[in-house]
């Protein structure tokens, strides 16, 4: 009995202090294979080239499926959630960034963050382990629906019951064993209000919802490094990097509230980019509105390339 007290006094304090730390929502889960299900669906996904151009998906699939292949005597997976939803958005007539992308990049402040926490556990307890945020070949979304955080959407995001979907997840995998979480059930229901409006149509219903990555205009804007498909480009209406309308317009995100973490909230500088402003953005302009940001990714000339797109869509409208 003492022994089940500590262990649930000690997951309290772990938890406690991720939401100290700004987390929204904190679960625990037992690391194994991920289930036939997930795996069958991940190989239909690759062998229909849904992937795209990003082959990397392809890579280390036995660590993908398997995270204990990452960290040597791994238990669990303890995951965290970090709100990232601005207090504040770019005007409608302007260019339109995707929200994650209005702050710092999240990989500097959730590794930040997840140092930290880790540094905590060991305080309380000595553990092996490691930290990722989107740095290795994990299957988040798939974790953190394991660890009760949320469920994974039609929409293909990981959906927080009364809190919405705008937010970043990170994980630790170590020894640490403790009482786990109940995996969530998804709660979608009869809707299907982000597949409807879907742009491009990039979200395939079935099963399971399946994005097909060519058709998407978040990946066309971000991780495409060619020229993007006139089918796609002519439906980019003003979105310059990324396109967050399968999550704006899913009924759960009327819960969204802005996130407390002082390093995502946009600058004014960011704000004010109207078509005007990024037509005649230098390459001096562009490391100093978007040092430390996530849209640093796609590089000068990538943005350039978004932002031409959206001249000539304003000029054949």
């Amino acid at each position: 009995k003492d022994i089940i007290l500590n262990e649930f006094s000690l997951k309290n304090k772990i938890f406690e202090r991720a939401f100290a730390l700004g987390f929204s929502a904190c679960g625990i889960t037992p690391v194994k294979e991920v289930d036939a299900d997930c795996r069958l669906h991940f190989d239909k996904w690759l062998q229909k080239g849904k992937e795209a151009r990003m082959q990397y998906m392809r890579n280390y699939k036995d660590k993908r499926f398997d995270p204990r292949l990452l960290v040597e005597n791994a238990r669990s997976v303890l995951v965290v959630a970090l709100n990232y939803y601005p207090s504040i958005h770019i005007p409608e007539n302007h260019p339109q960034f995707a929200l994650y992308s209005y702050g710092q990049d999240y990989h500097i402040v959730l590794k930040e963050k997840l140092n930290e926490l880790f540094s905590y556990i060991n305080t309380l307890t000595p553990i092996e382990g490691r930290i990722f945020c989107d740095t290795a070949p994990i299957m988040e979304r798939y974790w953190a629906q394991q660890a009760g955080i949320g469920f994974i959407g039609k929409n293909t995001q990981l959906i927080i019951p009364g809190k919405g979907s705008f937010f970043f997840l990170g994980e630790i995998i170590s020894s640490l064993e403790l009482p786990w979480d109940t995996p969530m059930q998804n709660r979608c229901g009869h809707c299907n209000s982000c597949i409807e409006h879907c742009p491009t149509q990039a979200l395939i219903p079935g099963d399971f919802t399946t994005l097909d990555s060519n058709r998407c205009i978040s990946y066309q804007t971000i991780e495409n490094r060619s020229d993007i498909p006139f089918e796609i480009g002519s439906k980019m209406n003003n979105r310059v990097y990324g396109c967050d309308t399968c999550q704006k317009v899913c009924p759960w995100n009327r819960f969204s509230i802005p996130t407390t973490i002082p390093e995502f909230e946009p600058s004014s500088e960011f704000l004010s980019l109207d078509q005007e402003k990024l037509e005649h953005l230098t390459h001096e302009d562009y490391n100093r509105i978007f040092k430390k940001s996530a849209v640093k990714r796609i590089k000068y000339e990538g943005l350039l390339r978004n932002i031409n797109i959206l001249r000539k869509n304003k000029s054949e409208s």
